[in-house]
């Protein structure tokens, strides 16, 4: 073998990685069959063994998807490798021979529907310079992944059986790669955060702390309204919303309508036609259905009744999440007020709240009305309270819950108006993962985005993933709400706040509560 080549033995055969920086990156590694042909609907099996050594030298196939149109296919650089073996992770470790170190495993996000474990930002080699062994995985996203079809082999939740089969692979192989098999982080961030927090709920074991970056554990589908969604998807294709049937379609020609279908769920909100929790979870088009087996309720019910409450959770959000999907889209220029009111109410928030948050519309918190006003009630009906929910859910559980807030601002506007991002969803990933200087961050960012902040929270996602405890930094309780804050008021503070923005939370108290 080269001196800049390391080789690894799996369950399934050698793998070589590359020597990179003193950092030992595996790329690429199949963890599960092709899910094509008899598997396409089928929960994941194991790949076919092989003697050879296999070269892991470069990210694996990503799974089908549509492109992002527009400024947000701007903001998210999403790579396209094709190919069938789809279903791969990466590993990148300080020393496969060392001793035994903690492990962080990665699930992506993209409304369930885009993204892979290739996208640039995600460089696990900031983790393993660090002590902490990265893996970073696919899985089947969009109707392959979450579609709810009766007649296949997997009903529903695919995608979900992927992940768990990718920690299963992680449990099986991670101490040859120098990884702890008993200490492993799962961390996600947008919809990977929502599967951490399904999986948590799930009681699955396969893990043992969990990051959750801008996640909910109210998200769910119910199978009736899933129907919904995918016989909208088969009717633009012309055929039966079976697995029989989509499965003769061509791919890309799925992977289309599928597309049109969300961007319509997504702009006009219209839970008569796609169904209450369709809309009302976030306005997504695919996630996880209530199928009464793994997922049997919403997480936030599960994790009220104890679920999980062993693992050590760090939660957080940005404080202007909802911006990124107003911002870069078409309901920036909106006029007037209306509309807005109507988007509050379609996604399950008293509409009278717009006029709540318009009262506080001063600075610090300026909010460019409407579009502003609306993003800020959007932002904790979406994420900033459902993560208060499920910390104060965990209040008694026998493991911490630390929580906190992404603050710093984005300069950048993508559109005519000249509106900032801000503090918006997914702007705290090239900080968490420390990859500012990655080129593809420059739209979310602007110029000189502060790194200061990036040693900040990428440091304390280490700290956690090593011990399961923070320095300095109180678990959350339902009287102090201790919440760690990173940039406050667009000022370099990563200090604990106590209860941020009281008065609106309490807006909040008889909202989003489990069941």
């Amino acid at each position: 073998m080269s001196p800049n080549t390391v080789t690894v033995e799996t369950t399934y055969g050698p793998v070589s990685g590359l020597i990179e920086n003193g950092i030992a990156a595996f790329r690429g590694i199949p963890y599960a069959a092709p899910p094509v042909g008899p598997n396409r609907f089928a929960p994941p099996t194991s790949p076919r063994p092989w003697d050879d050594v296999r070269k892991a030298h470069e990210f694996g196939p990503t799974p089908p998807q549509p492109v992002l149109k527009g400024k947000l296919g701007d903001l998210f650089i999403n790579p396209v490798i094709p190919g069938d073996d789809y279903l791969n992770l990466n590993v990148w470790t300080p020393d496969p021979q060392g001793r035994p170190a903690p492990v962080l495993v990665w699930i992506h996000g993209g409304a369930f529907t885009t993204g892979s474990s290739a996208v640039t930002a995600y460089d696990g080699a900031t983790f393993a310079r660090d002590g902490v062994v990265c893996v970073t995985i696919n899985y089947r996203l969009g109707v392959d992944g979450f579609a709810y079809l009766e007649d296949a082999p997997a009903p529903a939740n695919r995608g979900l059986l992927d992940q768990i089969f990718a920690l299963e692979w992680v449990r099986d192989n991670i101490a040859d790669f120098g990884g702890d098999p008993d200490n492993v982080t799962l961390a996600g961030e947008s919809a990977g955060a929502m599967s951490v927090l399904t999986l948590l709920a799930a009681d699955t074991g396969l893990f043992h702390k969990a990051i959750v970056e801008s996640g909910s554990a109210h998200i769910g589908q119910t199978r009736e309204d899933a129907e919904l969604v995918v016989a909208a998807v088969a009717a633009r294709l012309g055929v039966e919303p079976t697995a029989q049937a989509l499965a003769s379609v061509d791919v890309a020609a799925l992977v289309a309508a599928q597309g049109e279908v969300s961007e319509d769920v997504t702009l006009n909100a219209d839970a008569e036609r796609y169904g209450a929790s369709t809309i009302a979870s976030c306005g997504m088009s695919f996630m996880p259905v209530l199928d009464g087996e793994m997922v049997a309720q919403l997480p936030i019910d599960a994790i009220a009744s104890g679920r999980g409450s062993d693992v050590p959770v760090l939660i957080g959000t940005a404080t202007e999440e909802f911006r990124l999907f107003v911002v870069p889209t078409p309901l920036v220029a909106w006029p007037g007020v209306q509309p807005f009111k109507n988007r509050i109410r379609a996604y399950g928030a008293p509409v009278e709240f717009y006029d709540r948050y318009a009262e506080t519309n001063v600075p610090p918190y300026v909010r460019n009305a409407p579009s502003g006003i609306a993003s800020a009630v959007l932002t904790d009906r979406m994420f900033r309270i459902p993560s208060y929910r499920v910390a104060e859910a965990r209040a008694d559980a026998s493991a911490t819950t630390h929580v906190f807030e992404f603050g710093w601002r984005s300069p950048s506007a993508p559109n005519l108006l000249g509106v900032k991002l801000g503090a918006c969803h997914s702007l705290p990933l090239p900080f968490a993962w420390d990859t500012l200087d990655n080129p593809d961050s420059a739209e979310f960012t602007g110029p000189n985005p502060p790194q200061d902040l990036a040693d900040a929270l990428h440091d304390r996602w280490v700290e956690f993933a090593r011990t399961g405890d923070l320095t300095d930094w109180a678990p959350y309780n339902t009287t102090d709400r201790p919440v760690m804050t990173f940039y406050r008021d667009n000022q370099p503070v990563n200090t604990v706040v106590h209860d941020p923005r009281r008065d609106e939370r309490e807006l909040w108290k008889n909202e989003l509560r489990a069941n």
